[in-house]
Protein backbone atom coordinates (compact mmCIF):
# COMPACT_ATOMS: atom_id res chain seq x y z
CA UNK A 1 0.00 0.00 0.00
CA UNK A 2 1.62 3.25 -1.11
CA UNK A 3 1.72 6.36 1.06
CA UNK A 4 2.41 9.91 -0.07
CA UNK A 5 2.15 13.16 1.86
CA UNK A 6 2.69 16.81 1.00
CA UNK A 7 1.53 20.42 1.36
CA UNK A 8 1.28 22.11 -2.04
CA UNK A 9 0.14 25.74 -1.87
CA UNK A 10 -0.54 25.45 1.84
CA UNK A 11 -2.83 22.40 1.79
CA UNK A 12 -1.66 19.35 3.70
CA UNK A 13 -2.69 16.06 2.08
CA UNK A 14 -2.14 12.34 2.42
CA UNK A 15 -2.57 9.66 -0.25
CA UNK A 16 -2.80 5.96 0.50
CA UNK A 17 -3.64 3.01 -1.75
CA UNK A 18 -3.85 2.45 -5.48
CA UNK A 19 -6.75 2.57 -7.92
CA UNK A 20 -9.40 5.08 -8.91
CA UNK A 21 -9.07 8.24 -6.81
CA UNK A 22 -11.49 9.24 -4.09
CA UNK A 23 -11.03 12.52 -2.19
CA UNK A 24 -12.18 12.74 1.45
CA UNK A 25 -13.17 16.04 3.13
CA UNK A 26 -13.33 16.04 6.93
CA UNK A 27 -15.72 17.91 9.22
CA UNK A 28 -15.33 21.27 10.94
CA UNK A 29 -12.76 21.22 13.73
CA UNK A 30 -11.24 17.90 12.63
CA UNK A 31 -8.40 17.14 10.22
CA UNK A 32 -7.37 14.40 7.80
CA UNK A 33 -6.43 12.09 10.68
CA UNK A 34 -10.13 11.38 11.29
CA UNK A 35 -10.14 9.37 8.07
CA UNK A 36 -7.52 6.80 9.14
CA UNK A 37 -9.99 4.01 10.09
CA UNK A 38 -12.09 4.40 6.94
CA UNK A 39 -9.14 5.06 4.61
CA UNK A 40 -7.55 1.78 5.69
CA UNK A 41 -10.59 -0.06 4.32
CA UNK A 42 -11.12 2.07 1.21
CA UNK A 43 -7.45 1.91 0.20
CA UNK A 44 -7.77 -1.78 -0.58
CA UNK A 45 -9.49 -0.80 -3.83
CA UNK A 46 -9.03 2.98 -4.18
CA UNK A 47 -6.41 5.71 -4.16
CA UNK A 48 -7.60 7.60 -1.09
CA UNK A 49 -6.73 11.30 -0.91
CA UNK A 50 -7.45 13.09 2.38
CA UNK A 51 -6.52 16.68 3.15
CA UNK A 52 -6.83 19.35 5.83
CA UNK A 53 -9.36 22.02 4.98
CA UNK A 54 -8.31 25.64 5.12
CA UNK A 55 -8.07 26.76 8.75
CA UNK A 56 -7.60 23.18 10.00
CA UNK A 57 -4.77 20.84 10.92
CA UNK A 58 -1.54 21.71 9.12
CA UNK A 59 -3.11 23.61 6.23
CA UNK A 60 -2.90 27.38 5.99
CA UNK A 61 -5.04 29.42 8.36
CA UNK A 62 -5.72 32.78 6.74
CA UNK A 63 -7.57 35.44 8.68
CA UNK A 64 -11.37 35.23 8.44
CA UNK A 65 -14.08 35.62 7.56
CA UNK A 66 -14.31 32.52 5.39
CA UNK A 67 -16.85 31.63 2.71
CA UNK A 68 -17.91 28.31 1.22
CA UNK A 69 -16.27 29.41 -2.04
CA UNK A 70 -12.87 29.53 -0.28
CA UNK A 71 -13.08 25.83 0.54
CA UNK A 72 -14.26 24.97 -2.98
CA UNK A 73 -11.27 26.85 -4.43
CA UNK A 74 -8.91 25.03 -2.10
CA UNK A 75 -10.12 21.66 -3.36
CA UNK A 76 -9.85 22.84 -6.97
CA UNK A 77 -6.22 23.85 -6.39
CA UNK A 78 -5.46 20.48 -4.78
CA UNK A 79 -7.01 18.63 -7.74
CA UNK A 80 -4.78 20.67 -10.06
CA UNK A 81 -1.67 20.05 -7.97
CA UNK A 82 -2.34 16.29 -7.92
CA UNK A 83 -3.25 16.23 -11.64
CA UNK A 84 -6.68 14.69 -11.03
CA UNK A 85 -8.79 14.90 -14.20
CA UNK A 86 -11.81 13.60 -12.26
CA UNK A 87 -12.47 11.69 -9.04
CA UNK A 88 -15.05 10.40 -6.61
CA UNK A 89 -15.71 12.83 -3.77
CA UNK A 90 -16.74 12.08 -0.19
CA UNK A 91 -17.60 14.84 2.28
CA UNK A 92 -18.40 14.42 5.96
CA UNK A 93 -20.50 16.98 7.88
CA UNK A 94 -19.11 20.39 6.84
CA UNK A 95 -17.05 18.51 4.26
CA UNK A 96 -20.35 17.43 2.72
CA UNK A 97 -21.27 21.09 2.22
CA UNK A 98 -17.91 21.72 0.55
CA UNK A 99 -18.44 18.63 -1.61
CA UNK A 100 -21.85 19.89 -2.74
CA UNK A 101 -20.43 23.30 -3.55
CA UNK A 102 -17.60 21.69 -5.51
CA UNK A 103 -19.97 19.41 -7.44
CA UNK A 104 -22.05 22.44 -8.41
CA UNK A 105 -19.03 24.53 -9.43
CA UNK A 106 -17.02 21.77 -11.15
CA UNK A 107 -19.46 19.04 -12.29
CA UNK A 108 -17.06 17.56 -14.84
CA UNK A 109 -14.54 16.73 -12.09
CA UNK A 110 -16.88 14.72 -9.87
CA UNK A 111 -17.60 11.14 -10.93
CA UNK A 112 -19.66 10.12 -7.89
CA UNK A 113 -20.53 11.97 -4.71
CA UNK A 114 -20.88 10.58 -1.18
CA UNK A 115 -22.40 12.84 1.50
CA UNK A 116 -21.88 11.51 5.02
CA UNK A 117 -23.72 12.94 8.06
CA UNK A 118 -24.28 16.19 6.20
CA UNK A 119 -26.68 18.93 7.25
CA UNK A 120 -29.33 20.12 4.81
CA UNK A 121 -31.60 23.17 4.93
CA UNK A 122 -31.83 23.64 8.71
CA UNK A 123 -35.21 24.74 10.05
CA UNK A 124 -35.44 27.94 12.17
CA UNK A 125 -34.95 26.09 15.45
CA UNK A 126 -31.91 24.21 14.11
CA UNK A 127 -30.54 27.47 12.71
CA UNK A 128 -30.86 29.21 16.08
CA UNK A 129 -29.10 26.29 17.80
CA UNK A 130 -26.10 26.29 15.48
CA UNK A 131 -25.77 30.07 15.60
CA UNK A 132 -25.85 29.84 19.41
CA UNK A 133 -22.86 27.49 19.19
CA UNK A 134 -21.05 30.03 17.01
CA UNK A 135 -21.80 32.74 19.55
CA UNK A 136 -20.64 30.51 22.40
CA UNK A 137 -17.29 29.83 20.70
CA UNK A 138 -16.81 33.56 20.10
CA UNK A 139 -17.56 34.38 23.73
CA UNK A 140 -14.99 32.01 25.20
CA UNK A 141 -17.04 28.85 25.68
CA UNK A 142 -14.94 26.85 23.25
CA UNK A 143 -13.73 24.14 25.67
CA UNK A 144 -17.19 23.33 26.99
CA UNK A 145 -18.43 23.22 23.40
CA UNK A 146 -15.84 20.56 22.60
CA UNK A 147 -17.09 18.26 25.35
CA UNK A 148 -20.69 18.78 24.26
CA UNK A 149 -19.70 17.91 20.70
CA UNK A 150 -18.00 14.67 21.76
CA UNK A 151 -21.19 13.65 23.54
CA UNK A 152 -23.30 14.40 20.45
CA UNK A 153 -20.93 12.73 18.01
CA UNK A 154 -20.35 9.30 19.55
CA UNK A 155 -22.64 6.65 20.98
CA UNK A 156 -22.16 6.06 24.73
CA UNK A 157 -21.19 2.44 24.13
CA UNK A 158 -18.39 3.47 21.76
CA UNK A 159 -17.06 6.08 24.19
CA UNK A 160 -16.82 3.42 26.91
CA UNK A 161 -15.37 0.72 24.68
CA UNK A 162 -12.91 2.77 22.60
CA UNK A 163 -11.57 5.73 24.59
CA UNK A 164 -8.34 5.55 22.60
CA UNK A 165 -10.35 6.55 19.51
CA UNK A 166 -12.02 9.47 21.29
CA UNK A 167 -8.97 11.16 22.78
CA UNK A 168 -7.27 12.14 19.48
CA UNK A 169 -10.50 13.83 18.36
CA UNK A 170 -10.73 15.69 21.67
CA UNK A 171 -7.08 16.78 21.44
CA UNK A 172 -7.48 17.94 17.86
CA UNK A 173 -10.47 20.04 18.85
CA UNK A 174 -8.80 21.49 21.95
CA UNK A 175 -5.66 22.52 20.05
CA UNK A 176 -7.40 24.09 17.05
CA UNK A 177 -6.60 27.65 16.06
CA UNK A 178 -9.73 29.21 17.54
CA UNK A 179 -10.14 32.22 15.19
CA UNK A 180 -9.79 29.88 12.18
CA UNK A 181 -12.20 27.40 13.76
CA UNK A 182 -14.80 30.10 14.38
CA UNK A 183 -14.43 31.36 10.81
CA UNK A 184 -14.92 27.82 9.48
CA UNK A 185 -17.75 27.03 11.88
CA UNK A 186 -19.60 30.11 10.69
CA UNK A 187 -19.48 28.68 7.16
CA UNK A 188 -20.73 25.36 8.49
CA UNK A 189 -23.58 27.17 10.24
CA UNK A 190 -24.74 29.07 7.16
CA UNK A 191 -23.70 27.25 3.97
CA UNK A 192 -26.62 24.80 4.02
CA UNK A 193 -28.95 27.76 3.40
CA UNK A 194 -26.71 28.88 0.54
CA UNK A 195 -26.76 25.42 -1.05
CA UNK A 196 -30.39 24.38 -0.48
CA UNK A 197 -31.85 26.22 -3.51
CA UNK A 198 -29.20 24.72 -5.81
CA UNK A 199 -28.77 21.06 -4.88
CA UNK A 200 -31.21 19.84 -7.52
CA UNK A 201 -28.60 20.91 -10.10
CA UNK A 202 -26.05 18.34 -8.87
CA UNK A 203 -25.88 15.70 -11.58
CA UNK A 204 -23.30 13.34 -10.10
CA UNK A 205 -24.71 10.04 -8.83
CA UNK A 206 -24.90 10.56 -5.08
CA UNK A 207 -25.04 8.42 -1.96
CA UNK A 208 -26.40 10.12 1.17
CA UNK A 209 -25.50 8.42 4.48
CA UNK A 210 -26.25 9.38 8.05
CA UNK A 211 -26.65 7.81 11.47
CA UNK A 212 -30.24 7.32 12.55
CA UNK A 213 -29.38 8.80 15.96
CA UNK A 214 -27.45 11.82 14.63
CA UNK A 215 -28.96 14.82 16.41
CA UNK A 216 -27.71 17.53 14.04
CA UNK A 217 -27.25 15.89 10.62
CA UNK A 218 -30.55 14.10 11.01
CA UNK A 219 -32.22 11.27 9.15
CA UNK A 220 -34.95 13.72 8.14
CA UNK A 221 -32.36 16.07 6.62
CA UNK A 222 -30.80 13.17 4.73
CA UNK A 223 -34.17 12.04 3.36
CA UNK A 224 -35.07 15.56 2.24
CA UNK A 225 -31.68 16.05 0.61
CA UNK A 226 -31.93 12.71 -1.20
CA UNK A 227 -35.36 13.67 -2.51
CA UNK A 228 -33.94 16.89 -3.99
CA UNK A 229 -30.95 15.30 -5.71
CA UNK A 230 -31.68 14.00 -9.23
CA UNK A 231 -29.54 10.82 -8.96
CA UNK A 232 -29.32 9.88 -5.30
CA UNK A 233 -30.01 7.08 -2.87
CA UNK A 234 -30.20 7.10 0.91
CA UNK A 235 -28.53 4.84 3.47
CA UNK A 236 -29.44 5.19 7.17
CA UNK A 237 -27.27 3.49 9.79
CA UNK A 238 -29.13 2.21 12.89
CA UNK A 239 -27.51 2.91 16.25
CA UNK A 240 -25.10 5.49 14.86
CA UNK A 241 -24.71 9.15 15.80
CA UNK A 242 -22.45 11.60 13.96
CA UNK A 243 -19.00 10.06 13.71
CA UNK A 244 -19.97 7.10 11.54
CA UNK A 245 -16.59 7.00 9.70
CA UNK A 246 -14.86 6.38 13.04
CA UNK A 247 -17.47 4.21 14.79
CA UNK A 248 -18.33 1.98 11.82
CA UNK A 249 -15.54 2.23 9.22
CA UNK A 250 -15.87 -1.34 7.94
CA UNK A 251 -19.63 -0.99 7.41
CA UNK A 252 -19.13 2.42 5.83
CA UNK A 253 -16.47 1.09 3.47
CA UNK A 254 -18.71 -1.76 2.32
CA UNK A 255 -21.58 0.65 1.59
CA UNK A 256 -19.31 3.09 -0.23
CA UNK A 257 -17.59 0.42 -2.33
CA UNK A 258 -20.96 -1.03 -3.30
CA UNK A 259 -22.14 2.40 -4.42
CA UNK A 260 -18.98 3.30 -6.32
CA UNK A 261 -18.89 -0.04 -8.15
CA UNK A 262 -22.61 -0.21 -9.02
CA UNK A 263 -24.10 1.04 -12.31
CA UNK A 264 -24.91 4.74 -12.08
CA UNK A 265 -28.53 5.46 -11.19
CA UNK A 266 -30.57 7.33 -13.76
CA UNK A 267 -32.05 10.76 -13.13
CA UNK A 268 -35.42 10.80 -11.42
Amino acid sequence: MTLREGSPRGTRFRIVGEGPPIVLIHGVGADLEMWTPLATHLARHRRVIAYDMQGHGESEKPAGPYALADFVRQLRRLAEDLALPSFDLLGFSMGGLVAQGFALEHPALVNRLVLVNTVYDRNPEERRAVMARVAGAKSGEYASGVEAAIERWFSPAFVLARPQMIEPIRQRMMTNDQPAYIAAYTVFATADAELAPQVDKIQAPTLVITGMEDRRSTADMAARLTARLPRARLQLLPGQRHMTPIEAPDRMADIIHEFLDAPAPGAR
